[in-house]
């Protein structure tokens, strides 16, 4: 018989680190090199079936640890002007982020420590619609001040940085 997946939150409770066995990482570490590659080849580039190679894939989603999506070029599709947007704000942070996260054209939104309390990242239209969603940034109550950072030219994207 073999064991389950090992796909579970350490002691740090309910958000906290997953702890992932070898097998898990392996497979991780083969879907970021090629998301699109077949189970079966990932069964047998780990030593597993193609269908446990699908259980555990199902159950890292199910965990959050990980999402399977295209990566897109966003100038390709229209969207010309990207920006990281530094907010400070006043109050409480989660609020605001969620807040922040509600918004349809801001893809990436984290707590930091430094300058600023939160930041954002978001892909637009043109300067005119980046000018729209900081109209909205602001308009949150416990929003302060924001700093754009406009992205001139991208230079390296990437999300394979394994499992380690």
């Amino acid at each position: 018989m073999t064991t389950p997946p090992r796909v579970r939150r350490n002691s740090a409770g309910p958000g906290g680190p997953v702890v992932l066995d070898d097998l898990s990482k392996q497979i991780i570490e083969q879907l970021q090199a090629d998301g699109r590659k077949p189970y079966a080849a990932i069964g047998k580039a780990v030593g597993l079936s193609e269908a446990a190679v699908r259980q555990r894939v199902q159950r890292l989603q199910d965990a959050g640890v990980m999402q399977i999506v295209a990566v897109t070029d966003p100038l390709t599709l229209g969207f010309p002007r990207q920006a990281m947007i530094g907010v400070n704000c006043e109050g409480d942070l989660e609020k605001v982020a969620d807040e922040l996260a509600g918004i349809e054209e801001i893809d990436y939104v984290v707590l930091t420590a430094g300058s600023f309390d939160v930041i954002v990242e978001v892909v637009c239209e043109g300067d005119g619609h980046l000018l729209e969603i900081l109209s909205k940034i602001r308009a949150i109550p416990a929003v302060r001040a924001t700093e754009s950072f406009v992205y001139l030219k991208l230079r390296k994207q990437t999300y394979s940085w394994g499992t380690r």
